[in-house]
């Protein structure tokens, strides 16, 4: 017997067990923009295709049972291939209408049964089938040893995918490019034995005629969204898909807009470099905690406006700027004039394991990780990350951060949720709501820790005459946290912060509320 009819079914399902490891990861990267990057999100798409795999593998052994046939073996993998290029068309027409209809909850897993269960259904079934072929193929060997050797190239080659996806294509290429070479990969490896088994010539020649006809088609889709005339830049980053693009705000004044995954997350008017998001004017609050600001840290950098108009605006300041999606710097060169300057110094890692190993003292650290209401990184929000902050700042310094929520949600609530954990570590702390604190939407609320015992006095009349009147006004602006009863609300820990739980909740009772 040659070599490859002895082995040649293992490197099949070598393949097909990295492929579903490649669709896996894939499927949380093409929810994300529509669901968040939540827990729901990775637990939805992981109990789906998890489904998915055991009724294939049931199925799968029965089918083989009734008709071991070669045949009918690549038919599946090459049907399983044609599903995993059409996921592009479900992604592009039919998932934008998903996902702004159904919540961050049920979304991922509806979404998930509709695209993902098949593909990895029949790919779940090939092995099974492939115990049984190889049985028939060599009787000699026992039913266990077979099992046992289909079972370690399956898995060793799930390891191959997800590590080459996480680590190789995902860095490298778009999430629509790694879908066009996962599905011709299986189509590949369903359709060339199938030609040499004798399948009919027509049939082969419709099916070849289909493949081309949903790669055209998809491809054709993909490149007229990217060829839009205001998208400036679309791209798959390594944590979220990024699109610049150019609108107009309220008053005609034309803005561009930086979008991670499904929400704006920096912007800049294209005739100056005046702040657009409501939150970040606040940042000149610093001013009467620590005037005479040296060292910054910025954690989440996204476009760099905040960077821009503190290195603007102090002579000799030190900004540090930690963003874990490492394009966006280069990209804010390009596309949001940030300017070349050795007083900046970016770090492309996480902003607390940044913390944690840095030996610097900081007079002011600007937490802006939190751009998005539907991806809110919970290890950014617990009681040990602001003590971790803390322990950074010099005496005097201050902590700010952008958080997002709703004042009128019951308990919990994850923005009283988080103001009194941060109250927990900053007894000293101030909360501005951009919106007022009477205003039952969600909203930005700004959070001011400070490292010293002095109190700031807002209603004083130096702040109230201020030059900027964003900065005058802040003390209509203020939280009465003496009117908020925090005791039903959970204190955010390592240990426990349902951010996303509570995220959700909170977007349903807006929805509800409109």
């Amino acid at each position: 017997m040659s070599f490859w009819k002895k082995n040649g079914l293992l490197f099949v399902v070598f393949l097909t067990g990295a492929a579903v490891l490649v669709v896996e990861i894939l499927a949380v990267r093409i929810l994300s923009p529509y669901y968040g990057n939540t827990i729901f999100t990775v637990s939805g798409v992981l109990s789906v295709i998890l489904a998915a795999l055991s009724v294939g593998y049931y199925l799968g052994g029965r089918l083989a049972d009734k008709h071991p046939s070669e045949k009918i073996f690549f038919s599946i993998i090459l049907i399983s291939g044609l599903l995993v290029l059409l996921l592009q068309l479900f992604t592009i027409i039919l998932l934008p209408s998903m996902g702004h209809s159904l919540s961050m909850v049920s979304g991922p897993i509806v979404s998930s049964l509709m695209m993902f269960f098949v593909p990895s259904f029949l790919l779940g079934m090939l092995s099974p089938f492939t115990i049984k072929l190889q049985q028939l193929r060599l009787p000699e060997q026992g039913v266990g040893t077979i099992s046992g050797r289909i079972f370690f190239w399956s898995t060793l080659g799930s390891i191959l995918g997800s590590l080459m996806t996480g680590f190789v294509l995902i860095p490298n290429l778009g999430v629509n490019e790694i879908l066009i070479y996962t599905g011709s990969l299986l189509v590949l490896l369903g359709l060339l034995p199938i030609l040499k088994l004798g399948f009919k010539k027509k049939i082969i020649a419709q099916i070849i005629l289909l493949i081309g006809l949903v790669v055209v088609t998809t491809s054709s889709i993909v490149a007229s969204e990217e060829q839009e005339e205001n998208v400036l830049y679309i791209k798959d980053g390594i944590y979220q898909k990024i699109m610049i693009y150019d609108t107009e705000d309220a008053y005609g004044r034309g803005v561009r807009i930086m979008q991670q995954d499904r929400s704006p997350s920096s912007a800049m008017f294209l005739d100056s470099d005046e702040l657009v998001f409501e939150y970040s004017k606040y940042y000149p609050a610093y001013q009467f905690f620590k005037p005479d600001l040296k060292e910054a840290l910025i954690i989440g950098g996204a476009a760099y406006s905040i960077p821009k108009v503190l290195l603007e605006e102090i002579e000799d300041i030190t900004v540090d700027v930690v963003e874990i999606e490492p394009s966006l710097f280069e990209l804010s060169k390009e596309y949001f004039r940030l300017p070349d300057d050795d007083r900046l110094n970016n770090y492309a890692e996480d902003g607390r394991r940044f913390l944690a190993n840095t030996e610097k003292k900081y007079d002011l650290i600007f937490g802006d990780a939190y751009y998005s209401r539907y991806s809110i990184p919970a290890h950014l929000s617990t009681k040990e990350f602001f003590e971790l902050s803390k322990s950074k700042l010099t005496d005097e310094g201050i902590f700010m951060g952008n958080f997002l929520g709703r004042f009128g949600d019951t308990a919990p609530s994850i923005l009283l949720s988080e103001i009194k954990t941060f109250q927990e570590v900053f007894p000293n702390s101030y909360y501005i709501a951009t919106s007022k604190q009477k205003f039952d939407g969600y909203q930005n609320v700004v959070f001011i820790g400070y490292n010293s015992d002095r109190k700031v006095d807002f209603s004083d009349l130096a702040i109230r005459e201020h030059e900027n009147i964003t900065i005058s006004g802040i003390a209509e602006h203020l939280v009465d946290i003496g009117s908020l009863d925090l005791t039903e609300h959970i204190l955010f820990t390592d240990n426990y912060a349902p951010v996303d739980y509570l995220t959700a909740k909170a977007i349903k009772n807006t929805k509800t509320a409109e």
